[in-house]
């Protein structure tokens, strides 16, 4: 860790060490910065730990645009559902869900779609190199993707998202009937229908594969600072951070990846940034609850099953609900009765409950690019896609802190787009 008070000019602090955090450590690292990751709680013991653990490079549809809005009443009529809002948030959340239902609107769908094929591309690039150069190529599973549907009603409501990634030349296949049952032994026959998504993948445990990447951008320099940033501003002499338990820092360039929080940071720079707090859920049980061969998204009932090599994990959903409120675990539960019925045999016992903040916008788009204060730089807001967005996220705040042009255009991920 770095003991000097006060950084020079290739001298970069980042606060947050969640995987964003860390990939643009690694990042800045390879192209000689000296690097500073800020965090109150550790590396990668946040929302990056217990997420669902998919590369979701073909997940190029903005939330907005996903049926969501059509699901809307349904859902929000089952408290455990897939998507729940508490009635005492509603009131706060209400600003955000205007701006979530007017991205949704027609004349925005172009835009949004173009934005995130172009940033999956790059995400996807960038990440193979990074585990390339990381040593952590082996982490990786690519076994696809099968996402299932209950009814004809339901796979035909899918099409056209499956019509839009055509566009980008995404590869999948339907399937259904013996296919179905040979890809994955054991579903219930509710399930009629299935698209196989090959080049979907994920990650051996995403804690673990983030602390490797961790190691990696440490082996070349970067240094961790435990603490709780409670101020940032621009002075004449750089960006000053003032940590919670009492030291200040002052820094050449600032980056801001502390996902769920990153906006009460950037509105003391000037930027009021409309970031919501998607709380997920999930609970890991132990590797032999089932034979899962490979990630299955049930997307009619907003959760994913994922076989990692330290459990399996049984998670999703979204409840709007802010940072403070204290996690309903009735949420993951119900999730896994469900599972439970979708899976006969799963052996739901010797389970670990978890609930993390997913960083929304509106638009499904996260912010990336300059703040209004020179020299500090945004990367947060990326909703269910941070880990997937990571490496591509830091490819692009390397380029900006580095001088060079964006390897995409930025416009769409813009601070000031709101």
């Amino acid at each position: 860790m770095p003991s000097r008070q006060h950084a020079g000019e290739d001298d970069v602090v980042i606060i947050g060490a969640g995987i964003v955090g860390i990939c643009a450590a690694a990042y800045l690292a390879e192209a000689g910065y000296r690097v500073t990751v800020i965090d109150r709680t550790g590396i990668c013991e946040e929302t990056s730990s217990g997420n669902a653990s998919a590369f979701a490079f073909s997940d190029v549809l903005p939330l907005a645009h996903k049926g969501m809005m059509r699901n809307l009443p349904r859902w929000l009529a089952d408290p455990l559902g897939p998507l729940a809002i508490p009635p005492a948030y509603l009131p706060r959340l209400a600003p955000w869900l205007w701006r979530f239902w007017r991205a949704g609107a027609p004349e925005n769908y172009e835009a949004a779609l173009s934005a995130q094929a172009g940033m999956m591309k790059l995400a996807e690039r960038e990440w193979m190199g990074l585990l390339d150069r990381s040593g952590t190529r082996s982490m990786l599973r690519e076994d696809g993707s099968l996402e299932l549907y209950e009814s004809a009603d339901e796979f035909e409501a899918s099409l056209g998202g499956w019509a839009a990634r055509d566009r980008f030349g995404i590869p999948y296949r339907h399937l259904e009937g013996d296919e179905l049952a040979e890809l994955q032994p054991g579903l219930s026959r509710q399930f009629v229908k299935a698209t196989l998504v090959p080049g979907w993948k994920t990650a051996d445990d995403p804690k673990i594969l983030g602390k490797a990447i961790w190691a990696y951008a440490e082996k070349l320099g970067a240094g961790f600072l435990p603490g709780e940033v409670g101020l940032v501003m621009k002075t004449k002499s750089g960006v000053t951070i003032q940590l919670r338990q009492g030291r200040t820092l002052t820094a050449s360039r600032l980056v801001i990846a502390a996902g769920a929080w990153s906006h009460l940071l950037a509105r003391q720079l000037g930027d009021r940034i409309p970031l919501e707090t998607e709380r997920g859920y999930n609970t890991t049980l132990p590797v032999d609850a089932f034979d899962v061969r490979r990630q299955l998204i049930f997307s009619g009932h907003g959760f994913v099953i994922t076989p990692l090599s330290t459990g399996l994990r049984v998670g999703g959903a979204v409840e709007l609900g802010g940072l403070n409120r204290p996690p309903n675990y009735a949420r993951s539960k119900a999730m896994l009765e469900k599972a439970a019925r979708f899976l006969p045999g799963l052996k739901t016992e010797g389970g670990r409950e978890w609930m993390g903040y997913r960083p929304s916008l509106p638009d499904s788009l996260p912010v990336i690019g300059r703040s209004k204060a020179p020299d500090v730089f945004y990367a947060f807001g990326h909703g269910h896609l941070g880990k997937t967005q990571a490496a591509g996220t830091a490819r692009l705040i390397r380029d900006l802190v580095s001088g060079e042009a964006p390897a995409i255009d930025l416009n769409p991920f813009s601070a000031q787009r709101f």
